[in-house]
């Protein structure tokens, strides 16, 4: 009765698995169904859950940012903020290391490892690392920055950064985009970097959701099971 129970609690827990595709667990202000769909698309693993781990609020800095963000693995970070004129733009990126407060660059010397990338959904636009074939194979090596003084910040120019309060940026490309464009901002094009001020921000970590097939190999292995222990009470 007991292995019974078990086998309906992960039959129940597969199907759970693959009936709601692509939610948003936590609040969010920044994130709907459409935005969560685009990111889905840019990052080209299928679908996938994303769990609020940290959101902005008055008087947080990047000590609490790193607090809940450290060791979530993969993440999107997400902010609303704006230029000097006051426009307002939805920027971010994709973080595929766990973020940490004292590890200093995360160095990406092989192409496979540079998956990283920085997205503005108000243009849209993506811009991914810089691959080793360029004529400086280093140029997009440096994927993240990780310090406590820092909030999420990414590529060496710094192409996306956020400071200790949390309330100011600055973009200046240079390991992620068109090689051509170094010195942009992802923001608004705009040349020799840019600062901007963060209006809201949050991070969300990942949770990949199985396939139809996973779910399939999952109810048959479990089908094995319960025939093995059926087999086992009636020799007994």
């Amino acid at each position: 009765m007991k292995l019974r129970h078990t086998v309906l609690a992960l039959l129940a827990a597969g199907w759970a698995s693959c009936a709601a595709a692509g939610d948003i667990f936590g609040p969010s202000t920044l994130l709907d169904a459409r935005s969560h769909a685009q990111l889905e698309r840019w990052l080209g693993a299928g679908e996938f859950h994303l769990h609020n781990v940290f959101s902005k609020y008055p008087g947080a800095t990047s000590i609490d940012f790193h607090r809940r963000a450290d060791g979530q693995g993969a993440t999107f970070t997400l902010m609303r903020l704006t230029n000097a004129v006051g426009e307002s733009f939805l920027v971010g990126g994709y973080n595929p290391q766990s973020w940490s407060s004292a590890d200093g660059w995360h160095i990406t010397e092989r192409d496979f490892e540079r998956t990283g990338f920085l997205f503005n959904m108000t243009v849209p636009a993506v811009h991914r690392q810089i691959l080793s074939g360029h004529v400086l194979p280093s140029k997009g090596a440096r994927q993240t920055f990780n310090g406590a003084e820092y909030g999420p910040t990414f590529g060496t120019g710094h192409d996306l950064y956020v400071n200790g309060t949390l309330d100011t940026g600055f973009s200046w490309k240079v390991t992620y985009g068109n090689p051509d464009d170094e010195g942009a901002s992802i923001v608004d094009g705009s040349q020799h970097g840019q600062i901007f001020t963060v209006q809201a921000l949050e991070v969300f970590a990942l949770s990949p959701i199985p396939e139809p097939g996973q779910a399939a190999m999952l109810l048959a292995g479990l089908g094995l099971l319960g025939g093995a222990a059926r087999r086992r009470n009636s020799l007994q």
